[in-house]
């Protein structure tokens, strides 16, 4: 697949081209056009103009993304394949990205006919007489959206859907790692009539294009899910403008000592190393009540040893590659750091070629890198504990604060520790990593600000105005 750029209304050719290799074989799979500093610019300009000189209704937004719904529907067998070449997607984990892109997708279509304002209670004021007051929404203008390349096409609608649905014209930027399918999603929008010039695609090294767009004043809103040092770069310079920052994690999960094992260790797993550990909300910490340590550890490892890691086109293979040998090979250092320095390693812990074996790690010093920092990738490690507020005080003590799942049969202890945690997502009887894509997800402290979540987003990327009437 050629991923070409789009400007203008048009596919274009680049000033250069980045041969694309799959992620477990490194064989060929396409090839990315990168951008030019002439073309962002022109990228930019088109989309301002198209703000400009054309609207369109929210039931035309309706139309269109409930199309291009159906169409991605429609493509799914040969996204399938995109995904397993460049994301290293196994079949299951393809096949959940591209169905959650056509909820979204389908999500954000409803959300362009509710867009609305409110009536505003003018007469609690004392002494208000005759007057009304109510509110509008309207787009920004031009929404830039810069994506991550563990999720090629969902995080991608996220980002592209709700900004159209609200009457914004999209400049997408992915990760030059997983390009393409940001290109078959922009196929998808454009044949289901979405008017070329509201959507224009940009390729290319993330620092050099990315530091260009956000020196454009034309740029409204910035849409972002990376690193929080990259996030901290794009809120510095947008200034004013708005942002919506989906930023570093380091995700935990809480058994309780009441929880229901049999359902929680699967929950977890499939947490913890679906996409090889490369999601955001991947359980990173699994922290589990010392009275039921013992046989919580014998059933996941049991469960774990199932786990087949490998060839992403085997139907059979639950764990795929990682994104790259290398990202594999810095996971692995920082494990046998973790071993040397007196971690016991249960599982897993080897590496080969970008694949990572699911490891499971316990008796971990909080000092170390794959407790402390974010190791994206498909390492857990067991944490036990005595005391359950020592317990929350380590999993608030990191300094994020995306999302944590807890287990417990106990409500009155669910609803304690929906007000301990300083989460932006708290998932109770769910691991860390559970998500709808209706509902509102984005985090707090160092993981940054701002929802996605298509109804959510929409008021993200629209401007509120007042209007009010004295008669």
């Amino acid at each position: 697949m050629k991923g070409r750029l789009l400007i203008e209304g048009a596919w274009v050719d680049g000033a250069s081209v980045d041969v694309l290799r799959d992620k477990y074989r490194g064989n060929v799979y396409g090839e990315m056009a990168v951008a030019s500093p002439g073309q962002v610019d022109q990228a930019v300009a088109s989309a301002a103009r198209a703000v400009a000189e054309r609207s369109l209704s929210p039931y035309q937004r309706y139309r269109i993304l409930l199309e291009a719904s159906r169409i991605i529907a429609a493509r799914a067998e040969p996204l399938m394949e995109l995904l397993r070449d460049e994301a290293g997607f196994t079949r299951a984990d393809g096949q959940n990205e591209v169905s959650r892109c056509v909820q979204t997708l389908e999500l954000a279509a409803e959300e362009a006919k509710r867009l609305q304002g409110e009536l505003v209670p003018m007469q609690a004021a004392d002494g208000i007489k005759r007057r009304m007051g109510f509110t509008l929404r309207f787009p920004l203008g031009v929404v830039c959206a810069i994506t991550p390349f563990n999720s090629p096409l969902n995080i991608v609608a996220h980002k592209i859907a709700p900004a159209l649905a609200g009457g914004n014209a999209v400049i997408i930027k992915p990760s030059e790692l997983a390009p393409l399918g940001a290109v078959a999603l922009c196929e998808a929008l454009l044949d289901a009539g979405l008017p070329p010039e509201r959507l224009s695609l940009v390729h290319g090294d993330g620092t050099a294009i990315g530091t260009q767009l956000l020196a454009d004043p034309r740029i409204a809103f910035y849409a972002f899910t990376g690193s929080t040092r990259v996030g901290r770069i794009i809120q510095r310079e947008a200034g004013l403008r708005k942002t919506q920052l989906e930023l570093g994690s380091i995700a935990s999960t809480l058994v309780c000592h009441d929880a229901d094992i049999d359902t929680a260790i699967p929950k977890i797993l499939n947490a913890g190393l679906r996409k090889a550990g490369q999601v955001c909300t991947s359980t990173q910490m699994l922290f589990v009540d010392r009275r039921i340590a013992g046989p919580f550890q014998d059933k996941l490892l049991a469960a774990a040893r199932t786990l087949r890691y490998g060839d992403p086109a085997d139907p059979a293979t639950d764990i795929g590659p990682m994104i790259s040998a290398h990202h594999a090979q810095r996971a692995q250092a920082w494990i046998n750091e973790a071993v040397a320095a007196g971690a016991t390693l249960l599982l897993g812990g080897h590496c080969e070629g970008t694949v990572l074996a699911p490891t499971i790690l316990t008796n971990v010093a909080p000092h170390l890198r794959v407790r402390c920092e974010e190791i994206f990738a498909p390492v857990i490690s067991l944490i036990t504990y005595d005391d359950l507020d020592a317990a929350l005080a380590q999993i608030n003590g990191t300094p994020f604060g995306l999302s944590v799942g807890c287990f417990t049969a106990n409500l009155h202890q669910a609803f304690d520790l929906a007000h301990k945690l300083r989460f932006g997502g708290i998932h109770i009887n769910e691991a860390s990593s559970a998500r709808v894509d209706a509902m509102p997800f984005g985090g707090v402290k160092d993981s940054g600000f701002g929802r996605e979540g298509p109804a959510y987003a929409i008021r993200e990327m629209t401007e509120e105005r007042l209007v009010t009437i004295a008669y």
